[in-house]
């Protein structure tokens, strides 16, 4: 027997399961780009966590591929403990990468402030206020009254109080 005779059922599956998941991915990337135009959500902060979350489901997507194709569990555990092992280590030595991280999309789904708003940082050690240029994955941009760019991590943004000043500019014009 041939090999394609031999395996056409785990073909098929296989086949099948890389369709579904194109077709899930799709769709929730459609839905957090219309979350986010609803919410009026920056389109990168959109396709960043678009990314996040088409990593997560690529990695179940590989776990099933190995279920078809009978790979042993055994050698699945080794491999998956190897990797997440590494990423521990590294995510332990930089913890504040993965939290940055963390709170950006919270940050994007809760939204409690938006691109344009001037905000009050509550930090009895280095207060700070200024207006929002940009919210990246890992961090966040604001500019103060004097013209200082200031890069501010988004675990902050959340361990910290923070006060909304003023809301976006778009906002204070509609409302003039």
């Amino acid at each position: 027997m041939s090999f394609f005779q031999e395996n056409t059922p785990k073909i098929v599956s296989t086949v099948i399961l890389l369709v579904c998941v194109t077709i899930i991915r799709f769709i929730i990337t459609a839905l957090i780009k219309r979350y986010a135009k609803h919410a009026e959500i920056n389109e990168h902060r959109a396709i960043l966590v678009s990314k996040y979350i088409s990593i997560v489901i690529m990695a179940i997507t590989l776990a099933g591929v190995f279920m078809i194709w009978g790979v042993r569990t055994n050698d699945i555990y080794i491999a998956f403990t190897s990797v997440i092992t590494i990423i521990g280590v590294a995510f332990f030595a930089q913890w504040s990468i993965l939290s940055n991280i963390t709170a950006g999309i919270i940050l994007f789904f809760s939204f409690p402030f938006k691109i344009g708003d001037t905000i009050r940082i509550h930090d009895k050690d280095f207060p700070l206020e200024g207006e929002i240029d940009d919210i990246k994955a890992f961090h966040t941009y604001l500019r103060t009254k004097e013209g200082e760019l200031v890069t501010y991590p988004n675990n902050l943004l959340l361990q910290k109080g923070v006060s909304i000043v003023n809301t976006t500019r778009e906002e204070r014009e509609f409302m003039d």
